[in-house]
């Protein structure tokens, strides 16, 4: 069994977490912490797990965490920092569900986080938790930055097109719906009933953090510089993103479908639908499935792809797990094949 530690239980990101360790058949739920939360049962604070693990939030120890196999961040940016280095010395293994690891530039980290970078000596070795780009690189990795919600969705939407260099020099566009959950479980005006029901919303349209982790993913894929407008929109549900992504191709000949299915084949979190199709978030909730379908639009031959995911699963916590399936050797599907909530 993989013994495994959880810093930082207490949000949408851990809990979604414990729901689906909590029956992985090779994960035994060892140490959750939570230094405001410090003796509470999980079971209390989330009544979806009673009678699925009796374990009580404790203080971060990094004595405790490094007698796991592996243990998970779901803490806020800047935490894991403090941390991850001390857990690796111990030979224990790390996966990082914040943003601290996952740009591979300090410099552009401080940036857009506004504050030091706290492990610029552990970051080189932090692999980038995509399984769908980076499986090879997971397996044999100790430290794993899981992708952003928004990065998941709009880098399995390019991905086919970018790796086979049909797109000309242009700016890509990414219009991107999240549900309210993707703003984490802290109080906010902004995330109240009364705000944020029966409303849409566009924000950080000069520019939202998860912008220079997708460009250096799309680069990754492209083998150069991508330009992309992000543009990301808060709308009245729960959980789910809808990525809406656009690019110009003129003359482009390709079988856009058959591309897709080839490209996705032998991915089991990734499901091409059918030409024509228009996937629907609930499609994947409590999932950790992608659904992708591509078009080309009729007037101006325009590429249109259409991506969801459940921002909670595929867009962090499931994928987490698919990362700690790969590098304890398993089946990346374990405890994982969970069929989405409809309706």
């Amino acid at each position: 069994m993989i013994k495994v530690g959880i810093v930082g239980g207490t949000g949408y990101t851990g809990v979604e977490l414990l729901r689906i360790l909590v029956n992985h058949p090779e994960a035994e739920l060892s140490v959750i912490t939570s230094r405001s939360e410090e003796g509470v049962r999980v079971a209390d604070m989330y009544p979806n797990l009673r009678g699925h693990t009796d374990l009580r939030f404790s203080v971060p120890d990094a004595d405790k965490l490094a007698a796991c196999d592996v243990v998970f961040f779901a803490t806020p940016h800047g935490v894991a920092h403090s941390l991850a280095g001390d857990i690796l010395k111990s030979g224990t293994r790390v996966i990082d569900l914040s943003a601290d690891f996952r740009i591979k530039d300090a410099d552009e980290w401080e940036k857009w986080y506004g504050q030091p970078h706290g492990a610029r000596d552990i970051l080189p070795e932090a692999v980038y938790g995509l399984p769908e780009l980076k499986r090879d690189e997971i397996k044999g990795a100790r430290l794993i930055a899981v992708p952003g919600c928004y990065p998941t969705a709009v880098q399995l939407g390019f991905l086919p097109l970018l790796e086979n260099n049909l797109l000309p020099e242009q700016v890509l566009i990414a219009d991107c719906k999240s549900g309210v959950s993707g703003a984490g479980r802290g109080a906010s005006v902004g995330s109240l009933l009364c705000e944020a029901s029966e409303s849409l919303m566009a924000y950080a349209v000069k520019g939202h953090r998860h912008l220079p982790e997708i460009r250096q993913g799309l680069g990754w894929a492209a083998g150069k510089d991508v330009g992309l407008t992000f543009i990301p929109h808060l709308t009245p549900m729960i959980r789910g993103i809808h990525a809406t992504l656009y690019a110009f191709a003129p003359g482009l000949e390709a079988d856009l479908q058959a591309l897709y299915e080839a490209r996705y084949a032998n991915e089991p979190f990734v499901d091409v639908m059918p030409a024509g199709s228009h996937p629907a978030t609930r499609s994947v909730k409590g999932s950790n499935m992608c659904r992708i379908a591509v078009h080309r639009h009729a007037a101006t031959g325009q590429i249109v792809v259409l991506s969801v995911i459940d921002n909670l699963v595929k867009g962090a916590s499931g994928q987490a797990v698919q990362n700690m399936n790969l590098m304890f050797g398993l089946d990346e599907t374990t405890g994982l094949n969970h069929v989405a909530l409809m309706p």
